[in-house]
């Protein structure tokens, strides 16, 4: 079942976020990627209809596999930095629809690149443990130096003297993507994911064709 954050108030939510980042483990990966899955979430801030869905892919191919999606209702409030508690519900409910759990999950969003490490690839790899790696289009936390405007050049993404990810330049002329792991997997694992998930766009593709599963969703459902 997924987790209930009804009652939950944001300062609650950062103790939770406190506990779950004692549970965070940044380690190797123990398995062969063999599919690969991408997550997003679409979601008005004023309101509290959440759009989620999720696309498996077969790795390093890329082909489909499997998608589900799920329009979802969350009284959690729109608090940047809490975002995780409106998205990890509807996130679970759409991963227990899935006939193929993927080996790896790439969302859009953060992992430990979080003021308190502990974003929302870190978050649901925990509950679900899975291992997940965030991939954002905007910086959270930290600072970064740009790369150098070559495809997959890389800065370090650093806060309070740590390096908390990595800033990906996708394509020329591009602004990067930041990538941190969320759960089970190190930085480099997931650097050389992304970049081997990355094809014409500048977003990988597991987490665009997501965002274009949700979009549709959401469409759908006015």
């Amino acid at each position: 079942m997924p987790v209930d954050y009804s009652h939950v108030s944001p300062s609650e939510a950062i103790s939770i976020q406190k506990e779950i980042r004692n549970q965070v483990n940044l380690v190797p990966l123990d398995r062969e990627i063999k599919t690969i899955a991408g997550a997003d979430i679409s979601f008005n801030k004023h309101s509290d209809t959440v759009y989620a869905g999720i696309i498996v892919l077969s790795y390093p191919e890329l082909e489909i596999i499997e998608s589900a999606t799920t329009v979802f209702k969350t009284t959690f409030p729109y608090v940047p930095g809490l975002l995780a508690f409106r998205e990890v519900p509807a996130l679970q409910q759409v991963w227990q629809q899935l006939n193929h759990k993927p080996d790896a999950l790439i969302l859009d969003g953060h992992g430990i690149a979080h003021p308190r490490r502990v974003g929302v690839a870190s978050h649901f790899g925990i509950l679900e443990g899975v291992v997940t790696i965030g991939c954002a289009k905007s910086l959270l936390a930290g600072s970064f130096k740009m790369p150098e405007n070559v495809p997959f050049s890389t800065s370090p993404m650093v806060h309070r003297e740590e390096t908390i990810g990595t800033a990906l330049r996708t394509k020329v002329n591009c602004k990067p993507v930041f990538i941190s792991p969320g759960h089970l997997i190190t930085l480099d694992e997931s650097v050389d994911i992304v970049k081997h998930c990355t094809r014409r766009y500048r977003i990988p593709e597991p987490t665009r064709l997501a965002h274009l599963l949700v979009n549709k969703v959401r469409k759908e459902h006015k």
